[in-house]
């Protein structure tokens, strides 16, 4: 009975969030599922994976969908025996995206509980995490795996206190367990992120170990960290394993090239220049939106609704007012730093205003590790706006600069200030015995709240509320149309400060009202609670709502076939698509083998090939990258499929070899060659016997090679040809798991041309194969299979340890005592 009452609380806060999360998106019980433009982008470029999947019951590990030619490890791969991930899945049991808002919920009540708060307080703190608006739009959008990792970033914290509270055995198992579901979320920008604030988490309890001289405990305590991380990170070995190797060869890492397109000198080697890196800054006083969400203008396509002025001007220019609405629904209001935004990072402002009567009044020193890590990660979140650290950070923090869009550091902020918030109502309550303290503690956070704010309604004539994109309509739309932009965005300004005074006038009222005895606890926490909840609540409806569902079937199909696809796929060879509309996009990569698509660690040579020869118009490497089709569009904007006739083909015989000795000169000679007779070789990237013997020969090109069978991991060729030939072939070269056979026989092949395969094949009649078959999967199986197991042991002599060793230890101890 005693395990009942203890655990019945946290079920009935566990179907708690099973309901919140159902209702805020209910459409899922009506069978539809969320519109996410990412995971569109994603089912192109995972698309022949996925048919390969359903149609082999196995892994290809490669696309030539896409990018001409990569492997799938960060397209929803799976890998072998990630059992993390069946884990996972048993916590994800809602319909998406449901199943990532009730993790929210989950993880960040497991952190409260840690930090001693009770059922009721951690629940409505766990709600106004999740609905942190910046947290709900990217649910909209689709970055699931950001999401995904966010979940269980609390999770993490948590298990971290514990060891460092000297609970060893909970504090181990929960970290373990935490950081393996938090890798294997598969968002390493976030995971890093994370690390940053766990760095000055541990500092915090580091010191207080020193500060004690408690240097055995510091140790035990790092030492029961270390082993829970090697082991979580060993049960994610498959993934980090053959991403870690993949990564050298896509856009970020560095560059070989010492010279950029335009033939300037490349002064940086870096894999992302800092104005990449730094696109996305947050605006410093942007960061005000945190608890005004609409100051700078909200998002890149708000609502401003008929009472605008912006409808106002459509109906002045004889626009019919059904269209006038229809336009002024997806107004660019946002006149912030960051190029575009799908909406602001409001954190709500009566968890702003908890938040720092937390400050004001809880006396756990802890309250200033999460103060510093909000601080610290905001004016991270500042990017070039507050270049000394941000240059500092990527000049010398270890991979810091393999990460652009530093503006999403603020989840961090996002996940300490919802904390301080417990702190500081559970504290409040805690002082009932001292009103006068609350009194002060309170004056003092509404003073500060609405000073800020007045601050801000008495500035507004020092903004300018420019945006980025309006020079462009005061070309497009002239001057009255961007002075009525400009009145929408002050209007928001002005609405929403008004707005966020509100809600802090009434949480200091309902809590001044506690004071005087007027409301009970539970009545003043339930009323809190409904505010914080509401005043989030309301800002991620205008983002994330019922409309932005749809029925599975257009999930399962987001991209429709034009008449330009249906013609293209007329032709059942082998061969490639070039969409320069499309380039980036995984729309074409859906129905077609394309040399572009939808990624953030697409192949850094395809990347290159495209920026210094494609995007000049040069033809002959489209030819040897097999582009037969190129979609192109006519005068009226319709889309037409060109035919290249001059296509190389899947494979050729070259005449000769052009040796040069660093990728420089590579790049440099496809600027004038004829793919077809020349093949342009690296002598210090290829080690093979080929390197010696083949360099001054002249080739045989009579023969012929042709695809007999094609999978995306797996092409049969057969050739014929009267003499030895030198075989250049249309396909990625990519050593780290493509094998070639000659006649089943194991045989070198090597790079060409920057990007292609090439191998030397005898005269005669062969079968030529080239297989995908990449020992990093192996090698990352059994060490995920070792370390798995290692981790259902640890968790079995951990709960033994805690229920009977030490039970028997203290009947020992007591009897010893008798």
């Amino acid at each position: 009975m005693k395990i009942v009452n203890k655990f019945y609380p946290h079920a009935l806060v566990v179907l708690g969030f099973i309901l919140v999360s159902l209702i805020y998106f209910y459409p899922v019980l009506q069978g539809k599922q969320i519109f996410q433009s990412d995971i569109a982008q994603y089912t192109g470029m995972a698309k022949e994976q996925n048919d390969f999947r359903a149609a082999e019951n196995a892994e290809p590990y490669w696309t030539n969908s896409a990018f001409g030619g990569m492997p799938t490890y960060q397209l929803g791969a799976n890998y072998p025996n990630d059992y993390v991930g069946k884990l996972d899945d048993a916590l994800r049991f809602l319909p998406r995206p449901a199943d990532y808002l009730f993790l929210y919920f989950l993880g960040f009540y497991g952190l409260l509980l840690v930090l001693k708060t009770d059922p009721l307080k951690a629940f409505i703190g766990a709600i106004a995490f999740g609905f942190s608006t910046y947290l709900i739009i990217i649910l909209g959008v689709g970055h699931n795996a950001k999401a995904h990792a966010i979940a269980y970033m609390p999770l993490v914290i948590a298990g971290f206190i514990l060891v460092f509270q000297k609970k060893y055995i909970w504090g181990g198992l929960l970290t373990m367990f935490a950081v393996a579901l938090e890798v294997n979320a598969n968002h390493f920008q976030m995971t890093y992120y994370l690390l940053i604030f766990l760095l000055i988490l541990s500092g915090y309890f580091a010191f207080n170990f020193i500060k004690e001289k408690e240097y055995k405990q510091l140790l035990t305590a790092v030492g029961v960290l270390a082993v829970a991380g090697i082991f979580a990170i060993g049960a994610n070995a498959g993934n980090l394993l053959a991403t870690s190797e993949y990564a050298k060869y896509s856009i970020r890492d560095k560059s070989e090239l010492t010279f950029n397109p335009d033939g300037s000198k490349n002064l940086t080697t870096a894999a992302m220049t800092t104005d990449y890196i730094t696109e996305y800054s947050y605006g410093i006083a942007e960061s005000l939106n945190l608890i005004a969400p609409r100051i700078f203008g909200g998002s890149s396509h708000e609502n401003v609704g008929t009472d605008s002025r912006m409808y106002a001007f459509m109906l002045e220019q004889g626009v019919p007012s059904e269209q006038a609405q229809d336009f002024v629904s997806g107004m660019p209001t946002y006149w912030g730093d960051q190029p575009i935004v799908s909406a602001p990072a409001y954190i709500g402002v009566v968890v702003f205003f908890l938040g720092v009567l937390a400050l004001f009044i809880d006396d756990r020193k802890i309250k200033y590790v999460f103060l510093a890590g909000a601080l610290f990660t905001l004016m991270l979140s500042w990017g070039k706006n507050f270049s000394l650290l941000t240059d500092f950070f990527i000049e010398y923090v270890p991979m810091y600069d393999k990460f652009r869009a530093v503006s999403s550091i603020q989840v961090i902020l996002e996940l300490c200030f919802p904390v301080l918030a417990v702190m500081g109502l559970q504290s409040f309550f805690k002082a009932k015995d001292e009103p006068k303290l609350q009194q002060k503690a309170l004056i003092q956070t509404g003073v500060f709240g609405l000073g800020v704010l007045l601050i801000l309604v008495f500035a507004k004539g020092m903004f300018h509320f420019t945006g980025m994109s309006d020079k462009y309509y005061l070309e497009s739309y002239g001057p009255a149309f961007v002075d009525a932009l400009k009145e929408d965005r002050m209007t928001l300004y002005s609405a929403d400060l008004l707005r966020s005074g509100f809600f802090i006038v009434v949480t200091f009222g309902i809590l001044w009202l506690f004071i005087k005895n007027k409301f009970s606890q539970n009545t003043t926490l339930i009323i809190v609670g409904i505010l914080m909840i509401f005043d989030l609540f309301f800002v991620d409806k205008k983002y994330v709502s019922a409309k932005d569902f749809v029925s599975p079937v257009q999930i399962a199909a987001p991209f429709q076939e034009t008449p330009t696809d249906s013609q293209i796929l007329k032709d059942t060879s082998t061969y490639r698509v070039f969409d320069p509309q499309g380039q980036l996009q995984g729309r074409s990569s859906y129905f077609h083998k394309t040399i572009g698509g939808y990624s953030a660690v697409r192949p850094r040579r395809m990347q290159q090939l495209y920026d210094y020869q494609i995007a000049k118009n040069n033809i002959e490497v489209l030819n040897m990258l097999n582009v037969k089709y190129v979609i192109q569009t006519d005068k009226e904007g319709k889309e037409i499929p060109t035919v290249n006739p001059d296509a190389n083909g899947n494979a050729w015989f070259v005449q000769s070899v052009r040796s040069v000795n660093k990728p420089d000169d590579v790049m440099k000679a496809l600027d004038n060659i004829d793919t077809k007779k020349v093949a342009v070789f690296n002598v210090n990237e290829y080690q093979g016997k080929f390197k010696s013997a083949g360099l001054n020969k002249q080739w045989d090109t009579t023969g012929t090679i042709k695809v007999v069978q094609y999978k995306p991991n797996y092409i049969k060729y057969k050739s014929e040809s009267k003499n030895d030939g030198l075989a250049v072939f249309s396909e990625m070269y990519y050593k780290n798991g493509w094998n070639a056979y000659v006649d089943g026989k194991l045989t070198d092949h090597f790079p060409v041309d920057y990007v292609l395969r090439a191998m030397e094949v005898p005269a005669g009649k062969h079968t030529i194969e080239f297989k995908f078959e990449p020992q990093v999967i192996k090698t990352g199986g059994m060490i995920t299979l070792a370390s798995s197991i290692g981790m259902f042991l640890l968790l079995i002599g951990g709960i033994y340890f805690q229920k009977f060793y030490r039970k028997d230890a203290q009947r020992i101890d007591g009897d010893t005592q008798k």
